[in-house]
Formats: structure tokens, C-alpha cells, sequence
């Protein structure tokens, strides 16, 4: 893992005060040039841009406010902008600062140079990471989700596409989008990506911060199997096999891999494994004496 850069840290300094001044700056479009686009989210789209002071390289997430309010997920948006402002980690994706105008709402994040984990995945061989790589992105993905239930963080939406890869290719986790601030721990809203959803949100129960435990654990199988383990063709299928638990193994997946994912998924919440127990599962130490490539 890798500490946050000091270009971050001094960008971040200049936005809590006012180029030394110690008033917040009010900052706008015009303190960035815009460069090329990264992806499309629901509201808008991300682009790569620099900040003219510094040079220090963002990337700006700019959301429509017309789309926002039609879509009646002001409150989504506010709570993720509160969310990750709060958020420290070098496994999470820093929300620098954020503005607006008229049109649009810009959130300024660090630059994650290697773009989706999704990406990578399909771009891997046979279209699954070898297990240096899956023992290594689980523990950085595994010790961001830890900090943020210490914070009473649940992210509830954990999976590839929401993951970042820096250029030294460490993980960054992204898109709180879904995320929410639960001191209680108990939640019922059902949120999420099919292929990930726990049997509580299926059901419709109460659920606590081990819907994140699932989630980690369908990651796991989709990095080494190269897609989820409840994946059907219809949804009613999708959600039997979930309920039911039935994950079938290719040959080529380890045993210690195939015990930290049965650990993970369990039908009983109070049965999934701890984060740390999941940072310091053997499968997952043996690969990370020596740090291997990206």
C-alpha cells in the first residue's frame, strides 16, 4: 500500500485555507484545466484535469443538478459527498474538495491513473488474476472496508467496477454512492449490484455492516473465477442460488482461497469471517511477504 502522495496533502491544504489567508477558498471550474474524459457516471461524466496552481493531476466528477432532482437522489448525493469528505485511507479514493454552480455539482478526487478494477479483470489471462495479485487486492480491499465500519461506514455496494487502480497498482476504493453513515449498524434499504446482494437484503431484513463481508467475498470468487458466484441468466435464479449459498468451485481454485470465500459467505451475517480475520487468513499472508506487480 502506498501513503497519500504530498501533492494531495498540499492540494488539500490550500483547499481548508485560503492560499495562506486561513478563510476557506471558494474554489470553481476556472482553478482547473479540463482534460480527457474518464468514464460516465448516472449524472454526468469524470474527466481527467490538472489544477492550475499546483499541476497537481484530479480527476473531476461533475453531476448535473437537473438529472440529480429528477432522479430525486439529492439526498444520495449529499450523503456521499459527506461520506467520502470524511474518509482518510490509503486504499480510498480521496474527495479533495467539492463545488457547484448553476448546472452542475464537481467533485474533485485523486487521480487513479489505471482506471476500473473491472478493466483489468477482463484484460487479465483466462479472465481471472493469478493469486499473488487476488490475495494482495483482497487484503487492500479487505483493510479500506475495516476503516470505513470503524468510522460506522457501510459501503453496500462493493464490487470491481467501484474499485480504482493507481499507477503503482494499489486499489483505491470508490463510489459511495450507496454508502451510508450507520451508527446504529442496522440498515433495511435494499441497495447494491445483483450478483453481490446478501440473503438479509433479499429477504428484506434488518442487516448490519456484514453485508460488506458478503460482498468481499464475491469479489474474491470473481477474481479468481473471473465472474461472481451467483450469476444466472434470470434474476429468480440469481437470488435461489444466493439464498441457498451454492457456490461451485472450478478445479483451478485454491483450497485456502475456497475456505477464506466459504468463510465470507455465509447465510447467517453472525457467521462471517472478521475483516482482520480476513487480513490475516493464511491464503492471503503467504502472498504478501513479497510485494508482486500489478
Amino acid at each position: 500500500m502506498t501513503d497519500v502522495s504530498k501533492e494531495v496533502e498540499e492540494l488539500e491544504t490550500r483547499i481548508k485555507n485560503h492560499k495562506g489567508y486561513g478563510k476557506p477558498y471558494k474554489w470553481s471550474a476556472k482553478d482547473f484545466e479540463l482534460g480527457s474524459a474518464l468514464g460516465q457516471g448516472k449524472f454526468g461524466h469524470v474527466y481527467a484535469a490538472r489544477e492550475k496552481e499546483t499541476g497537481l493531476l484530479v480527476a473531476i466528477k461533475t453531476l448535473f443538478k437537473s438529472q440529480i432532482m429528477h432522479s430525486r437522489c439529492e439526498q444520495q448525493v449529499l450523503r456521499e459527498i459527506e461520506i467520502q469528505s470524511h474518509l482518510k485511507h490509503p486504499n480510498i479514493l480521496r474527495l479533495l474538495t467539492w463545488f457547484h454552480d448553476e448546472r452542475r455539482i464537481y467533485l474533485v478526487v485523486e487521480y487513479a491513473a489505471g482506471g476500473e478494477l473491472y478493466r483489468h479483470l477482463t484484460k487479465a489471462p483466462n479472465g481471472r488474476f493469478p493469486e499473488p495479485k487476488a490475495a494482495r487486492y483482497i487484503y487492500q480491499v479487505a483493510d479500506a472496508v475495516d476503516y470505513c465500519h470503524r468510522q460506522h461506514v457501510i459501503h453496500r455496494d462493493i464490487k470491481p467496477e467501484n474499485i480504482l487502480v493507481t499507477y503503482s497498482g494499489d486499489l483505491k476504493l470508490a463510489d459511495f454512492g450507496w454508502s451510508v453513515h450507520a451508527p446504529s449498524e442496522k440498515r433495511k434499504t435494499m441497495c447494491g449490484t445483483l450478483d453481490y446482494l446478501p440473503p438479509e437484503m433479499i429477504k428484506r431484513q434488518v442487516y448490519n455492516v456484514s453485508v460488506d463481508h458478503w460482498c468481499i467475498g464475491v469479489l474474491l470468487y470473481e477474481f479468481l473465477v473471473g465472474k461472481p458466484p451467483f450469476e444466472s441468466e434470470e434474476q429468480d435464479q440469481t437470488y435461489a442460488k444466493i439464498l441457498a449459498v451454492d457456490i461451485k468451485f472450478p478445479s483451478h481454485v485454491p483450497d485456502g482461497a475456497r475456505d477464506l470465500i466459504c468463510k465470507l459467505l455465509r447465510h447467517s451475517s453472525d457467521e462471517r469471517l472478521s475483516l482482520e480475520g480476513v487480513k490475516s487468513h493464511y491464503w492471503v499472508k503467504q502472498f504478501l511477504k513479497v510485494k508482486h506487480k500489478a
